[in-house]
């Protein structure tokens, strides 16, 4: 069973390719109201997590419950729909009222004022950041119950790093549970309340940030041997 203020639970979850395990014995709970982070280094099966929870690579074994809800073997565009889980792919097609829409773009002009400069532009002639900011508006428009953010600083300068972590931090701020799926060990601890550490695709580690700074599980997992999921 799911606790009251869990939004997302992932219960020793195991999923593959072809005949290669990538997670084995996955486990975490998303609290509502938090930032709960997932670190790993580039093979460590953050992706197909991720995947596994949008149902694109369902479990060999285990449960993923969002609200209480099982989406395990559930098509993706279901989970979409029914759980409002959003993977920063699909904006708010489900939403017909106009008055609702206006609302939710304005949120998302005020929460970056560089679009809204930009509301004409072409999304792939923006920079890096910018394309990043429209990925997270795009998350928004759909009031989502949880915003899954998978790897926002991958290939940001380091002054648009702090500024998508700052964004992240000020939508918290307004309700928004998140969580967040990064390599970014400092930014990320910065801003979330508690994580997990995914190293060849088991959790060898958790805690509060403060735990996870001091745990040199944490540490093997970033500087020790690979994975076995580099191209994952």
């Amino acid at each position: 069973m799911t606790g009251a203020d869990e939004v997302l639970v992932i219960e020793h979850v195991s999923t593959g390719y072809d005949r290669a395990d990538v997670l084995q014995d996955v486990s975490a709970r998303i609290e509502a109201g938090s930032i709960t982070c997932l670190l790993g280094s580039n093979g460590s099966g953050k992706t197909t997590l991720i995947r596994s929870i949008l149902g694109l690579t369902p479990p060999r074994s285990g449960h993923i419950r969002f609200r209480g809800t099982e989406l395990t073997r559930m098509p993706t565009h279901r989970i979409v729909r029914q759980s409002v889980l959003e993977n920063l792919t699909v904006a708010a097609h489900d939403e017909r009222r106009p008055e609702v829409l206006r609302q939710r773009l304005d949120r998302v002009f005020e929460t970056f004022p560089q679009l809204a400069e930009r509301r004409f532009q072409l999304a792939g002639t923006m920079s890096g950041g910018e394309q990043a900011m429209v990925s997270i508006g795009r998350g928004l428009m759909s009031a989502p119950h949880l915003l899954l953010v998978d790897e926002p600083s991958l290939g940001l300068s380091p002054r648009l790093v702090q500024e998508t972590f700052a964004v992240l931090k000020r939508i918290h701020a307004e309700g928004v549970t998140i969580f967040l799926v990064e390599q970014n060990v400092h930014q990320t601890l910065e801003i979330a309340q508690r994580g997990y550490v995914l190293a060849k695709g088991r959790v060898v580690t958790s805690g509060t940030a403060a735990e996870l700074r001091a745990d040199p599980q944490m540490h093997t997992a970033y500087f020790g041997t690979g994975g076995t999921e580099a191209t994952r």
